[in-house]
């Protein structure tokens, strides 16, 4: 089966190629040894019975020449001749009661006991260089026991040349069924599950972003077998888990941008720092040395509100007092809240700012500007603006429709400047007349009755001073 370069070198590479190529060589080559060892031994055999049968002929010669009235020592001269054949290295001729009665050479290691009833015995010594081969004095009808001793050296490397040629032969076969083997594996189940490993390992790196099925060797291959009952379930996966992560960031995107709303939604409430304590659940309570409070009111608005619808009223509200939080957004305060058709404006908190006095007169007058422009249904609309500075106390009360609020004598007394203002003018304490003197122009009121304060001198702020 072919395999293309690229795969082969992959599947090279692959550990559990590795591993069904290794056991694989090694299962057959087991199986070739196993058949190999009765082979060798038979082989073994067939020359030793070479040898015999070579051996056999040789002392069947020489007992033809025996005859009966030869003695026992001249029977074992005749078998002097045999010494001339290079195998037979020595012989030992015996009387049938075991006297020894002639040798020559090597000494076999045989004796006429080691017979027994056999007609015929064959002994390989331990170095396996060496065989000995007996015939009884029955085997020719003759009363002498005849032993030969043969160098079967060549036969031991006959053997071990049959061994290296079978073991040749073993590691040929073994190689050649891994290889077939391999290659059918290779492409019909190893290479597609790297192709699978390599699916899965894209499938990760790409499930967030836009990838073609077909892009996918598993998604491109149609198998009708177990291999390809998994890459069915990986392909049911992956679609489930990308429409479970499309699904899911749909829910995060949609959860962010409520997030989102509900950060501005409590911004607009809040301010940022307020509202980074409060969502840590921390007591918010704190308290200011000196901050800059402004009230400003509607002048004649109860009277304006009955003569107009109740949608009209909440319009004329919201223009006036969007109007008013562009201001206080153009000028980096703190709005604190509307009452009615009052507004609440704070500067120097919730973090501290030395000019706080200036940015809300800055505020104070541009209000006042503004709503000198302002007409609803051709009637013009006036406001009174109190400004107070001093220390308060700041915090949030509640747990419900909560509101970041303002506390102490200081943002009493704003309160009272306008209150007890007058329309088209911004009244401010001694205090903060104090702070803003040199950089604006005043007009001194005089004294004026404050309840719960008595008299206090109050000036009229009229504008920045040029230089």
């Amino acid at each position: 089966m072919k395999v293309p370069a690229r795969s082969f070198w992959l599947l090279l590479r692959a550990k559990l190629s590795l591993r069904v190529a290794f056991w694989v060589f090694l299962s057959i080559v087991l199986i070739e040894v196993i058949i190999f060892i009765p082979s060798y031994a038979r082989r073994e055999q067939e020359l030793i019975e070479q040898v015999q049968a070579v051996s056999t002929a040789k002392v069947a010669a020489v007992f033809q020449l025996v005859g009966d009235d030869q003695s026992a020592e001249q029977v074992a001269r005749q078998f002097a001749a045999l010494t001339y054949y290079s195998d037979i290295v020595g012989y030992a001729v015996y009387t049938t009661d075991g006297r020894l009665v002639g040798s020559l050479g090597e000494q076999p290691r045989m004796v006429p006991q080691d017979l027994t009833s056999q007609e015929m015995g064959l002994r390989v010594d331990q170095s396996g260089q060496r065989l000995d081969v007996a015939w009884a004095r029955t085997w020719m009808r003759k009363n002498y026991v005849v032993v030969l001793r043969h160098d079967i050296s060549p036969v031991q490397a006959e053997l071990k040349s049959f061994g290296l040629r079978i073991a040749g032969l073993v590691v040929i076969i073994s190689l050649f069924v891994t290889v077939t083997t391999m290659a059918v594996l290779g492409k019909l189940v190893i290479l597609p599950i790297l192709r699978l490993r390599d699916d899965l390992h894209m499938a990760g790196m790409c499930l967030d972003g836009e990838v073609d099925r077909n892009s996918f060797y598993s998604f491109s291959l149609g198998r009708r077998d177990e291999l390809g009952d998994v890459m069915g379930e990986f392909r049911q996966m992956y679609d489930r888990v990308r429409s479970a992560i499309a699904i899911r960031a749909a829910s995060e995107n949609a959860l962010r941008a409520e997030k989102a709303k509900s950060e501005e939604l409590l911004l607009n409430i809040l301010p940022k720092p307020i509202a980074e304590r409060l969502k840590q659940q921390e007591a918010i309570a704190d308290g200011y040395a000196e901050v800059t409070v402004l009230f400003a009111d509607i002048v004649g608005f109860t009277e304006l509100s009955g003569r107009i619808s109740p949608q009209e009223v909440v319009e004329l509200l919201n223009d006036v007092f969007s109007m008013f939080d562009h201001l206080s957004q153009h000028y980096g305060l703190e709005k604190i809240k509307t009452i009615g058709d009052a507004y609440m404006v704070a500067a120097g908190l919730p973090n501290f700012r030395p000019d706080h006095a200036q940015a809300i007169a800055d505020m104070a007058l541009a209000m006042q500007a503004q709503t000198q422009q302002f007409y609803h249904q051709s009637t013009k609309i006036d406001i009174r603006i109190g400004i107070n500075t001093g220390p308060v106390v700041a915090g949030v009360i509640g747990r419900q429709k909560f509101s970041y609020d303002l506390w102490g004598d200081t943002v009493n007394v704003a309160a009272r400047m306008e209150s007890t203002g007058m329309p088209g003018k911004i009244q401010v304490t001694q205090t903060t007349y104090a702070k803003l003197k040199t950089e604006y122009e005043f007009e001194e009121r005089g004294l004026v009755t404050i309840k719960g304060k008595g008299e206090m001198l109050t000036y009229w702020l009229i504008g920045r001073r040029f230089t």
